[in-house]
């Protein structure tokens, strides 16, 4: 695991200096604390930032096998990378380390791009053939490791693990980029390839991008999510689920397992336990405020599987003094302060000496786990047949975490009515939309008026499979859970910056990519059942786990909004940020709009969760602008220890 960067310059003689390579280490540095590499080449250099898991004394990047082949820089972990290295020997190559970065050149050596066909992992790969002059960016099916560019207009192009790597380089300055951020408050994340930077781009998960000579040549999807019609039904979940955490306990260092109580992450640790060859360590997040407390269940499960379990208790201090780092590392304005908790709970881990860790982030997009898929079958009835009997219980089921009087009457069943037509390809998301849009209201003029031939809904339409129509409504749901929320939030604010700001690396069992096929041919009554949701993962829980955890009705992972900077003594710099001045510098949201949230905060009133979201999106946005665009922006300083890797090329062969 590790940050990667580099920087290949259009003209074959231009240089890369080594300071601009030691300040983009050093300004990811905190991806790969065990260490660096760097390779300055004849119109290139890379940089590699390292946190060691296997093959601890080899495995250092870049990595170039032999002199004049192939330069490789790797962040990720490819699980099958023994059966990888038998089956690429027999095919003659050669291997002199234990490590997936070598497994990872190979294959690339040998079958280019299609290779990644072949990687059950999570990566993000940087690939130099220096006679064509030849790049290739890769990134993993789900978008699990983030993989950022840029272009400069000689035709030079930067790459970074993290964007702050670009701006480090000298290559790119960060600006707003107006569509990004209005992404954020549409779908929680800015869609790839849009970030919240000017010029600066993202991956899009499952896609590669050739550069060559100077040019982008191909740009183009390896893998995307395919919810088409299969020939034959799934295998039993057990035995794939087992073989994938497995795989992910793979490592030369102890590896733990992240524990919220719930079915997913409780089922994964059971499975863990039962190939752990110790007593499994597991960790969890516990608040003091009990509307967001799942210490109980943490603990019910822990006592059961016997494992050694650690809790992270936090409140709203707590969150307030880590939400401006939080920001730093997601590198994009939030709209839930869920991330700092997460942050909090990777930075207890890596002290208690646990450098991986098992989560289970993806169970709920692949079975339907959320509420989302429920309320897509209500809306469709209540569509279909406004007068069934069956609609009241089914809406005022939803969303048991909201205020119960929320969830009642007319107004509640008015929502789902007004939120749009079942016609619209994006008809199951058009509530959470429309609940995250509150933020624009508080907009700027200059805002809208840079907005207003941009709609990201129309974007998201026009990017959506040549068949989606023909799917099934509830895979529909599934596949925009997955391409709008899973990548651009929970993979990322929620999951790979939070746990990697502090060297912690997180694994996805339920992100393999076969655990995905199996979930795309269960039939749906293996999905959703009636009120039941995820029912062949609970069938396997009831075996694992206490009836009350595997029965457990679904809970989404929240943190406190408001409080953290509003009740008892919240930080000096909140005020500073949300004041009047602050907020007409940064020029994003109308300083006069904000007054009236900000005296219902103060007064407490703003106890909804779209006031929440809409709070915490304005105020990450005041802090992402200070932290990268304005005019007190971080500065990055060089790496000044020295690298374990050094490959200084003046000339390479053409």
């Amino acid at each position: 695991m590790c940050g990667i960067a580099g920087v290949v310059r259009a003209d074959r003689a231009a240089t890369v200096d080594e300071q601009t390579l030691r300040r983009m280490a050093c300004a990811i540095r905190h991806r790969g604390p065990d260490g660096y590499g760097l390779a300055q080449l004849a119109g290139a250099g890379f940089v590699s930032t390292r946190l060691a898991i296997v093959d601890l004394e080899h495995g250092w990047q870049p990595f170039v096998g032999a002199p004049d082949r192939p330069l490789l820089v790797f962040n990720g972990e490819i699980y099958n990378h023994a059966k990888l290295r038998a089956e690429l020997g027999s095919r003659g190559s050669s291997f002199t380390t234990l490590c997936d970065t070598e497994v990872v050149a190979r294959a690339l050596e040998q079958d280019g791009v299609g290779a990644c066909n072949r990687f059950n992992g999570q990566f993000a790969i940087g690939w130099w053939e220096p006679g064509p002059r030849r790049l290739t960016l890769i990134r993993d099916r789900f978008g699990v490791r983030p993989l950022h560019w840029t272009m400069r207009s000689d035709g030079s192009i930067a790459f970074a693990s993290e964007a702050k790597a670009l701006f480090a380089s000298g290559e790119v300055t960060a600006e707003p980029d107006l569509a990004g951020i209005d992404d954020i408050f549409t779908f929680w994340g800015p869609q790839a390839p849009a970030t919240a930077f000017r010029g600066v781009h993202q991956l899009r998960p499952g896609h590669v991008l050739v550069w060559e000579d100077g040019r982008i040549v191909e740009q183009r999807a390896w893998w995307a999510p395919d919810y088409g019609p299969r020939g034959t039904a799934a295998p039993p979940l057990e035995a794939l689920l087992r073989d994938s955490v497995r795989l992910r306990l793979g490592a030369d260092v102890p590896v733990g397992a992240y524990l919220s109580g719930g079915l997913d992450s409780s089922l994964l640790t059971a499975l863990a336990q039962d190939v752990s060859e110790h007593p499994l360590r597991t960790f969890s997040v516990a608040f003091r405020d009990h509307r967001y407390d799942e210490r109980s269940h943490q603990e019910l499960v822990a006592r059961t599987l016997g494992t050694l379990h650690h809790v992270v208790e936090v409140g709203a201090a707590e969150i307030a003094a880590a939400f401006p780092g939080v920001v730093w590392h997601a590198e994009t304005p939030l709209v839930r302060t869920a991330p700092a908790p997460l942050a909090l709970l990777a930075r207890a881990t890596r002290e208690h000496g646990i450098t991986v860790v098992a989560s289970g982030e993806g169970a709920d997009e692949l079975y339907w786990g959320y509420d989302l898929f429920k309320e897509v079958r209500a809306r469709l009835l209540l569509a279909r047949d406004p007068s069934s009997p069956e609609l009241a219980g089914l809406l005022d089921d939803l969303y048991p975490h909201l205020q119960a009087a929320a969830r009642r009457g007319p107004a509640w069943r008015r929502f789902f009515e007004d939120a749009g037509s079942a016609e619209d390809p994006l008809f199951s998301h058009q509530t959470r939309f429309a609940a995250t849009a509150l933020v624009k209201a508080f907009y700027s003029a200059d805002m809208r008026s840079g907005l207003v031939d941009d709609d990201p809904l129309e974007r998201l339409r026009a990017m959506l499979p040549a068949d989606f129509g023909a799917w099934d409504p509830l895979e529909r749901a599934a596949h925009l859970e997955v391409t709008t929320l899973l990548h651009s939030y929970l993979l990322a604010a929620q999951g790979d910056r939070a746990a990697m700001a502090h060297g912690v690396e997180c694994r996805y069992p339920f992100l393999d990519d076969r655990v995905f096929e199996h979930s795309v041919r269960t039939p749906a009554a293996g999905k959703l059942d009636g009120r039941r949701d995820k029912v062949v993962v609970r069938e396997l829980a009831q075996r694992l786990l206490p009836e009350s955890i595997a029965n457990r009705v679904k809970l989404p992972y929240r943190a406190p909004e408001v409080a953290p900077f509003f009740e008892g003594s919240p930080p000096s710099w909140v005020a500073d940020r949300l004041a009047p001045s602050a907020l007409r510098d940064v020029g994003i949201f109308d300083a006069g709009r904000v007054e009236g949230l900000l005296r219902r905060c103060r007064d407490g009133r703003a106890t909804g969760v779209r006031e929440g979201m809409a709070l915490v999106g304005i105020l990450s946005t005041q802090i992402w602008h200070e932290l990268y665009c304005g005019r007190n922006a971080r500065r990055y300083d060089a790496e000044i220890t020295e690298p374990k890797v050094s490959m200084m090329h003046e000339t390479e062969r053409p």
